[in-house]
């Protein structure tokens, strides 16, 4: 799940914040649907959608519609945030790791390698890789060290490849031994270190090319545009002793000072989509079962509007607040944050907001 974050900020001062949650998993999943049912039905001897080779054409800085998805839900938030507010210029985690720092931390007459700032790029990284906690023994949340995986004292370099996390408890333990005798006895552990840590940098390469397609975007709103990593903006976020938190991340993106947080409650924003297109509903095995009309809204009310109904009798008799699942009949499920209401009458419905691709909740947890 990548989150991102906007900010409402005027001298340094954040008066608003919202975390977007995308559906690139989503999306993924429903391609992937789509392929193994089209896939199974031209097995069969069916009438069926041909394969189409060689006619499709990629255009350059092409994403998957997964990752496509992300920086399509940022600049639609952009755009919807100037139609209400003055923004005067918009600060971008351009890149979540320095790579060239990782790769190369020997290197030196680099300035932007030298300091703490070069430190805590690794760190950041090492902290993704390795899911916060201890390689060896699986502890969390305790300071974790940064650990040679080849001991430095016996030819062990300081590339990235050669890092991981441990408790103190168990860096001392391991000290200088080769990391073979020191998990000589637990083969499954060993067996895993060794290959997550010969994986490359595809991850922090995936999200730099993501990043690099939203930097592009959002240089077409001719805002100014300031751009940061994610190292400094962790060490701007330490610096002024602010909780680890998405929203407050974002507002120490790029040259932060001075920060005052005047809110302490960030709006949830959670991206669902506009529906379907499928013009048939399919079981399991990929066979159609139910036709779909092409009407998306009846009585008024379509799949995925937030509605309050207040149901006089019945099973779910009482007030329920959620998103409607509207069927032509009048008979309607809703989705609240306790299940599903169901049946649900239109006459009983009130509208609340109707769907436009999001839903919307505050945050309980308060600094």
């Amino acid at each position: 799940m990548l989150i991102s974050q906007f900010k409402c900020a005027t001298a340094y001062q954040v008066l608003w914040g919202a975390e977007l949650t995308h559906r690139g998993q989503q999306i993924k999943n429903d391609l992937e649907s789509r392929r193994a049912i089209r896939r199974n039905r031209r097995k069969r001897k069916t009438r069926y959608r041909k394969p189409r080779f060689l006619n499709r054409t990629r255009k350059p800085g092409w994403l998957p519609p997964s990752l496509e998805s992300r920086v399509k839900n940022i600049v639609t938030w952009v755009n919807r945030i100037r139609r209400y507010v003055p923004i005067t210029g918009v600060s971008q985690e351009l890149v979540k790791f320095d790579l060239f720092a990782m790769q190369n931390p020997e290197i030196s007459g680099k300035e932007y390698q030298q300091g703490e700032l070069a430190g805590y790029e690794v760190r950041e990284y090492l902290l993704a890789k390795w899911g916060r906690k201890c390689a060896y023994c699986g502890v969390e949340n305790l300071p974790l060290e940064v650990e040679h995986i080849h001991p430095k004292s016996k030819g062990g370099s300081d590339r990235v490849s050669n890092l991981t996390l441990a408790c103190r408890g168990c860096n001392q333990a391991k000290g200088n031994q080769d990391i073979r005798d020191f998990l000589d006895k637990k083969p499954d552990i060993l067996s895993r270190i060794l290959k997550q840590a010969s994986q490359p940098l595809k991850d922090a390469t995936a999200v730099n090319s993501t990043r690099w397609a939203l930097f592009q975007q959002l240089k077409q709103t001719g805002l100014p545009i300031e751009v940061s990593t994610g190292g400094k903006t962790k060490y701007n976020r330490t610096r002024l002793g602010l909780p680890k938190t998405h929203w407050l991340d974002a507002a120490c993106v790029g040259n932060v000072e001075v920060l005052q947080v005047f809110t302490e409650q960030p709006l949830l924003i959670a991206a669902k989509g506009w529906g379907s297109r499928q013009m048939c509903t399919t079981n399991k095995y990929g066979f159609p079962v139910k036709h779909r009309t092409r009407c998306k809204t009846f009585f008024g009310f379509g799949t995925g509007d937030m509605v309050s109904a207040i149901l006089p009798f019945g099973k779910f008799a009482g007030t329920h607040v959620g998103r409607l699942t509207v069927r032509e009949s009048g008979v309607f499920e809703m989705r609240t944050p306790l299940g599903k209401v169901s049946p649900v009458r239109h006459k009983y419905c009130k509208s609340i907001h109707r769907n436009d691709g999001y839903m919307y909740a505050f945050s309980t947890n308060v600094q």
